[in-house]
């Protein structure tokens, strides 16, 4: 019985002594072993054995890339106006013996420090600029946290600013000014579009008005040109008729027949003016009638004989 209760009580012994010397060590960790208290080895992924009593796992560090919040603080800036600015710091271990030497707490450092950084960073602008050069603050935390955290094994990736919260009542003067500048930017863009507005119609009007002198133009040419045209064949038609009635007259009894029509015409002219008035002056010698026809006749005599020539 007794030999009995032995052999289990060195079973469970030896259990527990692989329970504590034997150590699956998961991927990206690593475990930091120290012997009789002073730093050993450096376990990656697999699986290992250490010596009992002698070797213990001191740190445990993980490689993968750790998120760690940047707790709210109230920073002034350079124009005396107070913020309460939080954010999100990114980081890994690249040396796991460093990360467990070098200092007690990476983790508080960091973020103790990208802290007194954002205060730093944030006291050297106005108000104004900390909401358009968040990305110039957030290089200036990693800087200066990346440089700091070097010899303790640590490497900082980014920052990143999540809020920037002024007092109550200069959120409410930067909502005036956004609407102020906002109702400006509206007005201006109103009076440039009336402005082109304006231009335009005044374009169109000019480009109206050249266009209607132009058809005037057009017009006046087109009518000048009938006129001349008209003109010219009605010259045309007149000298034609001109040559006819010369050609007529050069012709046997065309010039009895002009006397005969310079009568007809001169006597029913005559005739006319004694229907239209009470008092008619009646030539002294009615022989006047035969020397008109006689002047007329030597006119046409004169005509046809310097064609003739020609």
């Amino acid at each position: 019985m007794a030999a009995t209760i032995i052999i289990i009580f060195l079973i469970l012994f030896f259990i527990i002594l692989l329970l504590k010397t034997a150590y699956v060590v998961p991927q990206r960790t690593v475990y930091i072993v120290e012997r009789l208290g002073k730093y050993h080895a450096t376990l990656e992924a697999g699986f290992h054995i250490l010596v009992p009593f002698i070797d213990r796992i001191a740190y445990k560090h993980s490689l993968k890339e750790m998120v760690i919040d940047v707790p709210p603080q109230i920073c002034i800036t350079k124009d005396n106006i107070q913020v309460e600015v939080d954010g999100i710091l990114y980081l890994q271990v690249v040396d796991p013996v460093k990360a467990s030497y070098g200092i007690s707490n990476y983790i508080i450092a960091t973020t103790q420090l990208a802290q007194t950084t954002m205060r730093s960073e944030i006291g050297k602008i106005d108000l104004d600029k900390t909401f358009e050069e968040r990305e110039k603050i957030n290089s200036e935390i990693v800087t200066a946290v990346d440089k700091a955290s070097d010899p303790w094994g640590i490497k900082i990736t980014r920052h990143e600013i999540k809020n920037i919260t002024p007092p109550t009542s200069i959120k409410d003067a930067m909502e005036k000014q956004m609407r102020a500048e906002r109702e400006k930017r509206a007005l201006i863009a109103e009076s440039e579009g009336e402005k082109q507005a304006k231009i335009n119609r005044a374009e169109g009007d000019k480009q109206e008005a050249i266009a209607r002198s132009e058809g005037e133009k057009m017009k006046r040419i087109n009518e000048a040109e009938g006129r001349a045209a008209e003109i010219e064949r009605v010259a045309k038609a007149t000298a034609w008729g001109i040559r006819e009635i010369a050609s007529a007259i050069n012709e046997k009894g065309g010039i009895n027949a002009v006397n005969l029509r310079i009568a007809e015409q001169y006597l029913n002219e005559f005739g006319k003016l004694a229907m239209k008035n009470n008092t008619m002056i009646i030539p002294a010698d009615l022989s006047n009638i035969a020397s008109v026809v006689a002047m007329v006749s030597k006119v046409f005599s004169q005509i046809s004989k310097e064609q003739k020539v020609e």
